[in-house]
């Protein structure tokens, strides 16, 4: 299991973006949701000196229905691989959030730590004070993953919660047909899922099953998903001909699109590195040839 607590930021961040509303759904079902827009770059385009702070964030704009009216809210949702009290900062972040785009804010903190707390974290921060109200609080919404029970989740039919299964509380329970479930559940969904949620499937219980490799090999074979792995380079190569053919559309130009289709995918890779998701050896294993590729476009464009 990998250390670098960059890749979980990456992993809890991606798994919200890939299965956003199951998220909703599951953790806060009393709430209605409609359209939303994911604004993170925005977010760190203004702020570009929390950027390093804000890996980990999720920043959204969200139709959310309030007393039977539907509006515009920002949702701020943080993670946390450790018990500690940040009320101070998820307020320094909504206050942020409310000048960005100045509509009313929703924080929500994911707690995704191993222990098993016996006291709740504070979930207010008091901000301000009137004379008529005394103290004026702010409240946060708390999601602790492993105060979840995986008995549970994995009966689950949403693929995210299968997923949690595995950073939730698991005792008693056989990580081993944690993973069979899971995998199984995918074969099932595999005209469902994207190739990006197949991807994150696949990652995920790389990193979070703790068994061997054999292990997760054999039971992707049982369940006939050893094609899960919409791999790495194949996403990334479709994803980078997407983004070339794009630029290519743009100026005109077949080997500025091929030159395009090639940076696209080097981008997509340094992005994935950065994230954590790829380890400094995937990196250079797949970027390698796509550096070589790109610099004999570069020749033979110049040469012509």
């Amino acid at each position: 299991m990998e250390k670098n607590p960059k890749t979980h930021d990456a992993l809890i961040k991606w798994l919200i973006s890939a299965f956003t509303k199951e998220f909703f759904a599951h953790y806060f079902p009393e709430i209605q949701i409609g359209n939303y827009t994911f604004i993170d770059k925005e977010f760190i385009k203004k702020y570009e000196a929390l950027k390093e702070s804000l890996k980990g964030d999720l920043f959204l704009i969200m139709q959310v229905e309030i007393n039977s009216i539907w509006q515009d809210v920002i949702i701020q949702i943080e993670h946390q691989s450790k018990r500690e009290n940040i009320s101070e900062r998820v307020f320094e972040y909504l206050c942020y959030c409310w000048l960005l785009k100045k509509k009313p804010v929703w924080s929500i903190v994911i707690y995704t730590d191993e222990a098993i707390w016996q006291k709740n974290i504070p979930n207010t921060f008091w901000y301000a004070f009137t004379s008529n109200t005394q103290k004026q609080i702010f409240h946060f919404d708390i999601i602790k993953i492993k105060s979840e029970k995986s008995d549970d989740l994995i009966k689950q039919d949403s693929m995210l919660c299968k997923l949690l299964a595995l950073k939730a509380n698991d005792r008693n329970i056989n990580r081993e047909s944690l993973l069979y479930e899971i995998y199984q559940t995918a074969a099932k969904k595999r005209n469902v899922l994207n190739d990006d949620q197949l991807l994150l499937v696949n990652r995920w219980a790389e990193i979070y099953s703790n068994l061997s490799q054999e292990t997760v090999n054999r039971i992707k074979k049982e369940v006939n998903m050893e094609l899960i792995e919409t791999t790495i380079s194949e996403h990334i190569y479709n994803q980078g001909l997407a983004i070339g053919e794009a630029k290519g559309e743009a100026k005109g130009e077949a080997k500025g699109e091929a030159k395009g289709e090639v940076q696209g995918q080097i981008n997509l890779l340094e992005n994935l590195y950065q994230q954590g998701i790829l380890s400094l050896d995937q990196f250079k294993n797949f970027a390698k040839p796509l550096q070589q590729k790109l610099i004999q476009l570069k020749q033979n464009i110049e040469i012509k």
